[in-house]
């Protein structure tokens, strides 16, 4: 097929040998099958931000480092290289996670190589070796779907470990690989610790994982897996061997009730004491 423009750089720094065809188009990229030598990888093309339909709502991007203090006030100021620097920030960051998860074990393509806004990345595929396909275009048995589903929450608990949130995680952006679940699509990714909508984004995207399996095995969708993880790493309990049991029993603090009655009672001799003070302002001197 004929080079795409965004791909002619790479071709011509001898990045790609040649394109293949392309892969999918999604809500913020289109993805092509290349050869690099001898290896069939793919290049993940990232669209213009006007283009896009994902959005980098300011929810994802709380607290993303930025290593330039000019960079930094320039994207504050959304001047016209604050949104090119942010533009750059956003396709970067799926490259740091990437990297980021896999030295943590986790089912990631392997990324190896970012050029003028694209990722070359592993080319996942089935057991056949055909390109992956996406968790929803696969029908599942009930154990299959018990399988895949106990395999992707101890994903989720490898990432967290790893400090990441997915923030995006779905049935649309996980692949069915040869040797199991992969997990793509990461631009939005979160620091775990450092963005105060970690937990409530956590607990999504196990909800979107167990609410499309939990088509196929009805009793996932019983389960609370979310508010079990978080939980753990909340207590510092979370590690990668954890044994989760899709159960989440919120621990409440006992109410000390005498401190409740002396509060009422304070409040009460206030408005007693606020009540006499009108009073006595209305009486004639």
């Amino acid at each position: 097929m004929k080079t795409p423009a965004r791909l002619e750089p790479l071709v011509e720094d001898g990045l790609i040998d040649a394109v293949i065809r392309q892969l999918m188009s999604g809500k913020e990229a289109m993805v092509f099958i290349v050869r690099c030598g001898e290896e069939i990888r793919c290049a993940k093309v990232y669209k213009e931000a006007n283009k896009r339909s994902f959005r980098q709502a300011v929810d994802y991007t709380e607290n993303r480092k930025t290593r330039s203090g000019r960079r930094a006030r320039a994207m504050e100021k959304r001047t016209r290289y604050g949104r090119k620097a942010q533009e750059e920030a956003w396709q970067s960051a799926e490259v740091d996670a990437l990297h980021r998860l896999a030295a943590a074990g986790v089912r990631v393509p392997t990324p190896y190589n970012f050029h003028e806004g694209v990722l070359l990345m592993e080319l996942v595929t089935d057991a056949n070796g055909e390109p992956a396909p996406r968790l929803n275009d696969v029908n599942f048995t009930a154990e299959e779907a018990r399988g895949h589903h106990r395999t992707l929450m101890m994903e989720v608990v490898r990432m967290l470990c790893a400090g990441v949130v997915h923030a995006d995680l779905s049935e649309f952006n996980v692949l069915v690989g040869g040797e199991g679940p992969v997990i793509i699509d990461l631009p939005q990714a979160v620091d775990a610790a450092g963005n105060n909508h970690a937990k409530s984004m956590l607990e999504r995207d196990v909800l979107n994982l167990t609410a499309y399996l939990g088509r196929y095995a009805p009793e996932l969708l019983l389960t609370e897996y979310g508010k079990e993880i978080w939980s753990l790493y909340e207590r510092g309990a979370l590690a990668p061997d954890v044994k989760l049991t899709g159960r989440f029993e919120q621990i409440l603090k006992p109410v000390d009730l005498g401190s409740v009655v002396r509060e009422i009672d304070d409040a009460r001799s206030e408005e007693a004491a606020r009540r006499l003070r009108l009073a006595n302002a209305r009486e004639p001197a």
